[in-house]
């Protein structure tokens, strides 16, 4: 173990909301009478099943349209991706990359991290463990921000709004695309970080 002590070593766990050190067999924490556990119950299975419904909520939100607009005249119903080409042909880079950025490669890179993280820590693989801690410090660092994918929309119609004769609304697509926001935030939060060094205890 590289003579770095583990917390199962000294009989203690640490609690999930406040961080204080806890006897292994307290089921309650004595500061802020949280349940204690020494891993989150059912981690990997529940952090699946968040990951999958998300996946699948994911695919009307890129299918169906996600707001109506209404330029000088012109209307049309967008999906994420023709609404960042539309703007984008029509001079508002800016607002193409946020929503390109928010809905598109912040989604993406939680699918692919959490995945990775499921995948290792079921096969109970030694490889990389420090890096794949960082990756998931990264998705909860950027999961503060995941109701920026569900306000883009709002923040899109709130720009489009100042200019005449422009309108924009939210379509069905984006409540779709809020339960992936949803569904992520939960998967991060199910996932127990602390399974991916159980493999180097089992592994001495």
């Amino acid at each position: 173990m590289n003579g770095i002590p583990y917390a199962s070593e000294h009989n203690v766990c640490l609690c999930h909301i406040c961080g204080y050190v806890c006897p292994a067999d307290t089921h309650v924490c004595p500061r802020c009478d949280s349940a204690v556990h020494a891993r989150k119950p059912n981690s990997l299975t529940r952090t699946w099943a968040f990951l999958i419904a998300g996946l699948i909520f994911y695919i009307p939100a890129n299918l169906l349209p996600v707001m109506y607009t209404t330029l000088f005249g012109n209307s049309s119903q967008n999906t994420i991706m023709s609404g960042v080409i539309e703007f984008f042909e029509g001079g508002s880079w800016d607002i193409a990359l946020l929503i390109f950025i928010a809905s598109v490669v912040v989604p993406c890179i939680k699918f692919v991290v959490l995945g990775l993280l499921l995948f290792t820590c079921q096969r109970r693989s030694t490889w990389a463990m420090q890096e794949r801690s960082r990756l998931y410090r990264f998705i909860e660092l950027i999961g503060y921000w995941s109701m920026l994918d569900v306000l883009v929309v709002a923040l899109v119609a709130a720009l489009v709004q100042f200019r005449e004769l422009s309108t924009i609304e939210p379509r069905i697509g984006i409540l779709f695309f809020g339960l992936v926001v949803v569904m992520t935030m939960f998967a991060a939060m199910s996932f127990d970080p602390r399974l991916i060094w159980d493999a180097e205890v089992e592994d001495v």
